[in-house]
């Protein structure tokens, strides 16, 4: 059995070696010749996965985003007769991790609380429903907005985002990419929305690039709107709006569930997947692959209060030292 992995997935080669012949590859594009004879692919989402792509069968770690599949034609793939799995919630704690480093970082700058702040979240899944957790855990109020969930039925207080628009301090991204249909996110946050925002909001994207109209947003910095502007994610990437760049308080290059941990989470969710699709089902325990953390435990004296929080998490992550080579690349290309 020969199975394709992309390269820049950490343990894939330990791990699917169990399983096959393991030849790893580039990404993006993945070798043409490479596919002829493949029994399997395990790619990130830098990996469009369509017609032109024809092993037997076809598995896909959505490594970079929670729900990122939009990279995949599934459609295509159950026509063909082609098994899919991927990752999903992989790397939401890193996500999370981010938007709370970023919300510390701007907190500091301008001076305020964040329990004087209501955050509003758009879509309630792995990563907003971690975030919204966490924050309500520090006493931070947050508002809800996903309409799937709550069409369905779902436990939660969902309200709608013209709610979100007029209520919330800091709005914050976190749905798939759909380009169509009844739950459409391309533009979601589009010039009418932005224009709506009350001044001195926080506009936080992490997910999907288009989920944001960047032409539009750009617009209304540009005309003075007072925001303080947060871009993990381009509308289009590679090739982000440098003008764009140069006004947000925080961009950074898609990185945000870019940790060793969400990348080997999403290899080993993928393998297991696979290994139980040709009846050979494995486990494996994350923390025999992980090296051992630098800070095993921290013991706190007091109250946590957020100048506090801001130190350990900054331990943790620094949105800052993403954002600073970012610009630095920029602008030696522009």
């Amino acid at each position: 059995m020969k199975i394709l992995v992309d390269e820049n997935m950490p343990y894939a080669r330990e791990l699917f070696s169990r399983l096959g012949e393991v030849r790893a590859v580039p990404g993006r594009p993945i070798p043409a010749e490479a596919l002829t004879d493949a029994d399997a692919l395990m790619v990130r989402s830098v990996t469009k996965v369509m017609k032109h792509c024809l092993p037997v069968r076809l598995f896909s770690s959505s490594v970079p985003a929670t729900a990122g599949t939009d990279h995949v034609d599934q459609a295509w793939l159950q026509q063909a007769g082609i098994g899919f799995s991927a990752a999903p919630g992989c790397n939401a704690i890193a996500v999370v991790e981010y938007v709370f480093s970023a919300l510390l970082m701007l907190a500091e700058r301008d001076g305020f609380a964040l329990t004087d702040r209501t955050v509003g979240i758009v879509g309630v899944g792995n990563v907003g429903g971690r975030l919204q957790k966490r924050l309500e855990a520090l006493g931070i109020k947050t508002l809800l907005c996903d309409p799937p969930r709550a069409d369905r039925g779902d436990e939660g207080d969902f309200r709608s985002l013209d709610e979100l628009v007029q209520q919330a301090d800091v709005l914050t991204f976190h749905t798939p990419l759909y380009k169509e249909g009844q739950y459409k996110t391309l533009h979601l946050a589009d010039e009418a929305l932005i224009s709506r925002l009350k001044p001195g909001t926080v506009l936080i994207n992490a997910c999907r690039g288009p989920v944001v109209d960047n032409g539009a947003l750009l617009k209304c910095l540009q005309a003075g709107q007072s925001l303080s502007v947060v871009l993990d994610v381009w509308e289009p990437e590679p090739d982000l709006n440098l003008e764009l760049l140069d006004r947000v308080d925080i961009g950074t290059a898609h990185i945000a569930g870019y940790t060793l941990e969400g990348k080997a989470r999403g290899t080993t969710q993928v393998f297991e997947a696979y290994s139980a699709f040709i009846g050979h089902p494995q486990q494996v325990a994350l923390d025999t692959l992980l090296p051992a953390p630098e800070f095993g435990r921290i013991t706190l004296h007091g109250a946590l209060d957020q100048a506090t929080l801001k130190r350990l998490v900054h331990l943790v992550y620094d949105v800052r030292r993403d954002d600073a080579p970012l610009r630095k690349v920029a602008g030696a290309a522009g």
